[in-house]
């Protein structure tokens, strides 16, 4: 397959990157503004030698680069790309949400959990209507009764206490600057704004995102958010408590509560009582091309990193190892053109159905929900894989819907999760000069949340987004016959989710050979699988891994990106019994991955071509 970067570009590369010393740190808005549009726009693919930061807006890419620059760590990057994105990429994530964050310090890896929590107020009748059935799905997000109370501004706040190296108020200059001065709307930004049914709904949100005449903002155009550069100063000098109580508090619990026909119960209480969480990865083992790697994740409320170590070591007792690429079976241009082979995506949706029924037997917040076996790494268990990919018929038909396993000696009580949409999401990857790294999936859930901004209080134009995240709960509660499902709402309670940011270790030196993840709803763990399996089964660069076709099954039909597969593939899955959709499926993966050119090592880094991403460093 084609390399991204001749010898020659390489060499240039290393030699521009050669070390410069740090410097005071002090924000510089770029003059340009690059954004690509929504579709598929090329990624060139980029290499570093000292430190990258990966993200999905370019503004935020800047501010992470910046902070590294000044010397900065990982984490101290992850806030002030966190806090840009809240401004340019607002659908997506925000101080109005939560996240996963997984961090490496070169010895140990940790698991920081900043995942949205169920008011106290609320009970698993939370989403149930009058006649005691499940609403439909966006009357449940829309409005206050979707909102948790967010928790990634506290999660940072814990993570930069033992990691940051800046001062905490410098990782905020530069999203104030950006929300004071103003940032260029992406094509991407406004093509969802067209689109988008709900927001205008919400008197601060259309005053923001819409001009007099109902029409989004234009691409190109400057946006200013005086209100959100206020809430910012203020978490900037007092932390996370300017968010969780006070005036900003008032006005979040005051929007949640007082909306006309979908109030919340998010109070008071529960943004000040919030607690971020340290937890213990979930890792495993796993081999391709006889190397031993260890793929490390967040543990439950996610689902991800489970999902995908089930998937991968089932598909390890397949003949899936044997399988390459096929070239010249469609694609876009500027990729390679390749694709997995029908028999091979065969194998993979197969593991996958496999996978996606344990999830929605036994995964929820393990502070609610007993793991099988009294613990998760029962799902994982080499034989319990084993055992769970005698069920696939190699080269039979499809089983089209799995059942879920018995993977330890303790049955479940709980009835499987019924399907329901899932959304929303950004990822980080960085890497720092000083031996850190960290993943992190942030997410408000749905496209634009609940659909309440807020101002914070400040009387100012502008603010930030509210998340929908209590929609990832089961709406139905119990099953038909009164078993209750282990991601049913209940108060204090933190929802599953799919999010899977991954760090991938060399098992024999614990050295880091991958940061990755992406947004996508359940589909996030299909999209991250597909790039950590290119990168390290098909030897692919990062950036040419992020873009091969994305595909996936949630243990239903076999789901395939339109117009990136031969029809001969498609009639093959299908002659296997497979239900095969071809649909849009926009990925937003970033990944950073260990590499070496002329004797030097370097870091080779990836944005989706779907998406507006970039990867910058020295």
């Amino acid at each position: 397959m084609k390399r991204l970067l001749t010898s020659v570009a390489l060499a240039a590369l290393l030699a521009a990157c050669a070390s410069s010393p740090t410097s005071p740190f002090a924000y510089t808005a770029p003059t340009q503004q690059p954004e690509g549009s929504s579709g598929f726009t090329p990624k060139p693919g980029w290499a570093t030698t000292q430190f990258a930061v990966a993200a999905a807006n370019p503004l935020a890419t800047d501010a992470g680069y910046q902070i590294l620059k000044a010397g900065g760590s990982a984490i101290d990057a992850a806030i002030a790309v966190q806090m840009v994105l809240t401004l340019v990429e607002p659908q997506s994530s925000g101080i109005g949400g939560g996240a996963f964050l997984l961090h490496s310090n070169g010895r140990a890896v940790e698991a920081f959990d900043g995942r949205e929590t169920a008011p106290a107020a609320a009970d698993e009748k939370l989403f149930l209507g009058a006649d005691g059935k499940p609403i439909p799905f966006y009357e449940g997000v829309v409005g206050g009764r979707s909102v948790g109370t967010p928790g990634t501004v506290r999660m940072l706040e814990m993570a930069h206490q033992q990691y940051g190296k800046l001062p905490w108020a410098q990782l905020f200059a530069p999203a104030i600057e950006l929300a004071d001065n103003g940032f260029k709307v992406s094509a991407r930004l406004n093509t969802l704004l067209k689109d988008e049914k709900y927001l205008k709904n919400d008197p601060t949100a259309a005053a923001y995102f819409y001009k007099a005449d109902g029409t989004p903002v234009d691409a190109g155009a400057t946006l200013r958010n005086p209100a959100l550069a206020d809430v910012l100063r203020q978490i900037a000098s007092k932390g996370s408590n300017a968010l969780l109580t006070g005036t900003v508090a008032q006005a979040i619990v005051t929007k949640v509560q007082g909306h006309a026909g979908n109030p919340g119960k998010l109070a008071l209480s529960d943004l000040a009582s919030y607690q971020a969480r340290k937890r213990d990865p979930i890792c495993s083992d796993y081999s391709a091309n006889a190397q031993a790697y260890r793929l490390c994740g967040m543990p439950p409320p996610s689902s991800g990193a489970i999902a995908i170590g089930q998937i991968l070591g089932i598909l390890n007792n397949t003949p899936a190892a044997t399988l390459g690429l096929v070239t010249g079976m469609g694609g876009v241009p500027g990729t390679t053109g390749a694709t997995p082979s029908a028999d091979w995506l065969h194998l993979y949706t197969e593991a996958s159905r496999l996978a996606f029924a344990d999830r929605a037997q036994y995964l929820g917040d393990p502070d609610f929900v007993q793991p099988p076996g009294g613990s998760w790494m029962s799902l994982l268990a080499p034989g319990y894989l084993s055992e769970r990919a005698k069920l696939i018929q190699v080269t039979g038909p499809s089983m089209k819907t799995a059942k879920p396993g018995v993977p330890g000696e303790v049955r479940t009580a709980y009835a499987p999760m019924p399907d329901q949409i899932e959304h929303g999401t950004s990822h980080i990857s960085i890497v720092d000069s000083f031996g850190n790294a960290i993943a992190m999936t942030t997410t408000i859930e749905d496209q634009f949340g609940s659909r309440l901004m807020t101002d914070g209080g400040t009387g100012k134009a502008g603010g930030f987004l509210l998340n929908n995240e209590l929609t990832d709960f089961s709406f139905a509660p119990v099953d038909t016959e009164g078993k209750p499902v282990a991601n049913r709402v209940q108060a204090g309670k933190r929802p599953r989710s799919s999010m899977a940011p991954t760090l991938v270790f060399d098992k024999n030196t614990n050295q880091l050979v991958m940061s990755g993840g992406s947004p996508g709803g359940a589909l996030i763990i299909h999209f991250t699988a597909k790039t950590i399996y290119g990168v390290l089964n098909w030897g692919l660069m990062p950036q040419q891994a992020i873009d091969l076709p994305n595909f996936a099954s949630l243990n239903g039909p076999t789901l395939l990106e339109e117009k990136r597969f031969a029809p001969a593939t498609v009639e093959a899955l299908r002659a296997r019994g497979a239900e095969v959709r071809e649909q849009a499926m926009t990925s937003g993966l970033q990944a950073i991955t260990r590499g070496q050119a002329h004797g030097m090592p370097l870091w080779l880094g990836g944005a989706d071509p779907r998406r507006e991403g970039l990867v910058m460093g020295d």
